[in-house]
This record gives C-alpha cells, sequence and structure tokens, in this order.
C-alpha cells in the first residue's frame, strides 16, 4: 500500500469515530494507533463514559465483527474462547466465542476470574487459540478492548494478572467530559445509540495498512535508542519493583509509527514517541509498597524519565 493511502484510510477512521465520539480526543486517536498498530487497549475509568461507543465506532467504522463479553465472576474460559461438542458417534463440532471477531469488547475485566482472564494470553499474543489441543486462528485484524473501574473503587474486583496488563498495548483513562461536551452529549443521546456513522474502509485495508506500515515509515537508530534508554531508565529507578518489558519498547516504535503517519510523515521524531510514552508504559510498571504508600504514580516515573533522557538531535 503507498504511503498517502494508508494515511487516507487511518485519517478516514479517526475522522468518522470523532463525529459520534465527543471530546476524549488523545484517547480516541490512541484507539484508532493501537488498532493499526497491531495492539489491544485497555481503558479505565468511571461507568458511562462512552468505552463501549468506543469499541462499537471502531468495529462499524471498518465494516469489522464486534463481540462483546460482560465481566463477571461465573465467566468460564468457553465463554471467551468456545469449546466442542463431542456426539455419540465420536465426531464433534467447534462452538465459536465470542473471540471470533475483530473486535473484542470485554467490559469490566477485571471482574474476570484469573483462570478465564488466561484464555486471553494466546490470543492476544498469538492471533490464534487452542481448545482440547486444536489451534484455531483468528480473524484479522483483531483488537481487544478491555475496560475495568479504577481499583480503589471497584467492588469485588479482581487483580488483572500482570502477564495479561502486559499483552495490552496501551492503557488510557476515560473520566467524565467537562461540562460543555456533556451538553453535546445530552443532545446526541438519542441519535448516538443508533451509532449514525458510515462504515469508510475494510477490514481487508486495515490489513494491508498494518501490514505495510513498517515499510512506509522509517524508524532511524537513534529513536530506538531512545525508546530503549527510555525504558532501561524506568527498569533501573529506585522506586520500581519491576518495570516494563520488552513489549513496551516494541508498542511504543509500532504506536509511534501511525502517529506519524497520521501527522504525515514517513519517519518517526522524539515527540512522538513522547506522545504515547505514559500509555504505553505505565501499566507495566509495579512500584515497590514504600513508594505506593507515599502516592508515587507509575506516570510520574515515566514523566521523570522524559525530562532527563537526553533527546536524540
Amino acid at each position: 500500500m503507498e504511503f498517502e493511502k494508508a494515511r487516507s484510510v487511518i485519517n478516514n477512521v479517526l475522522n468518522e469515530v470523532s463525529r459520534v465520539y465527543v471530546g476524549k480526543k488523545d484517547l480516541v486517536e490512541i484507539a484508532v494507533a493501537t488498532l493499526f498498530s497491531g495492539g489491544h487497549l485497555l481503558i479505565e475509568g468511571y461507568p458511562g463514559t462512552g468505552k463501549t461507543l468506543l469499541a462499537k465506532s471502531l468495529a462499524k467504522v471498518i465494516g469489522g465483527v464486534y463481540r462483546r463479553v460482560q465481566g463477571h465472576p461465573d465467566v468460564l474460559p468457553s465463554d471467551i474462547i468456545g469449546f466442542h461438542i463431542y456426539r455419540l458417534d465420536g465426531t464433534k463440532q467447534f462452538i465459536p466465542g465470542p473471540i471470533f471477531a475483530n473486535v473484542l469488547m470485554i467490559d469490566e475485566l477485571s471482574r474476570v476470574p484469573t483462570r478465564s482472564q488466561s484464555a486471553l494470553l494466546e490470543a492476544m499474543q498469538e492471533y490464534q487459540v487452542t481448545i482440547d489441543g486444536v489451534t484455531y486462528p483468528l480473524n484479522k485484524p483483531f483488537i481487544v478492548i478491555a475496560t475495568q473501574v479504577k481499583q480503589e473503587i471497584a467492588a469485588g474486583a479482581f487483580q488483572i494478572m500482570e502477564t495479561l496488563v502486559d499483552r495490552f498495548a496501551v492503557s488510557m483513562s476515560s473520566l467524565y467530559n467537562p461540562p460543555e461536551e456533556e451538553i453535546e452529549i445530552v443532545e446526541k443521546s438519542d441519535s448516538i445509540i443508533t451509532l449514525p456513522i458510515e462504515q469508510v474502509t475494510t477490514v481487508e485495508e486495515v490489513n494491508s495498512v498494518v501490514n505495510s506500515i513498517a515499510s512506509l515509515v522509517n524508524v532511524d537508530r537513534l529513536i530506538a535508542e531512545y525508546i530503549v534508554r527510555l525504558i532501561s531508565y524506568i527498569r533501573s529507578h529506585d522506586a520500581v519493583l519491576y518495570g516494563p518489558s520488552h513489549r513496551a519498547s516494541v508498542h511504543l516504535m509500532r504506536i509511534g509509527r501511525v502517529i506519524a503517519l497520521m501527522d504525515g510523515r514517513d519517519y518517526v521524531i522524539p515527540d512522538d514517541v513522547k506522545r504515547v510514552a505514559v500509555p504505553t508504559i505505565a501499566h507495566r510498571v509495579k512500584l515497590k509498597e514504600v513508594y505506593e504508600v507515599e502516592g508515587i504514580k507509575a506516570s510520574l516515573l515515566v514523566e521523570e524519565a522524559l525530562k532527563k533522557i537526553p533527546v536524540p538531535k
């Protein structure tokens, strides 16, 4: 796919979703960038702040299959990935779960027990699931958009497994809109239910962009070194129990490419990295308890790294 065509596809998706999704420009841009980077998105925030609307809108504008799983303590792995029905004659039939979609929305992931959370690990990393020894490939594009209420206010919630959190390329917040935007939400509330947006691309075109973007947008060695220095600074920080994995570095590069393409550049600059550093890195950082008690946040360490690590010229 040519550069201008890829840029047009991405920006058409961004603009169409923005027609129905009021405010939160950063969340929309990062969500679109995550889709085209081949990653997954975790959204933390209060109920009723448009998280499901965003997932449904992304699916509709690309003409993709949308499925939803409601998190609760009784969710089984088979409720997500599917199961086999065995017949008396020895044959079996596969009943696919909702994971066989282009956009899988998991509402309140922190309500799902860890046994069922683990059903997502293979899917989110390898784009396949294995059931009773049989491996089934997933649709592409495939993005998991999961939500959770803030841990400090969520009653009876499970902890999301560290390995699963690391599978999410990005974690963003979805808070309340300011009053001037809420007025627009109220005025549009009757029509928004019907998702009055158009399909502007196809899953085939999205896949073509995803597969082409590495050849369309260059990442200079200096930028790669800058990314690794940021990650290494955080890993070695006194306040950190364990730091971001190598996936953080890879996703920072991949999402940076999409941001550059959105802006019409065929190369990544340090500002692209800075723009997505906090949402790409902070959720992967576990602080030592003594620092958590003092109110230190992982996002503050990422911002500290951005200030202290020299920017390549």
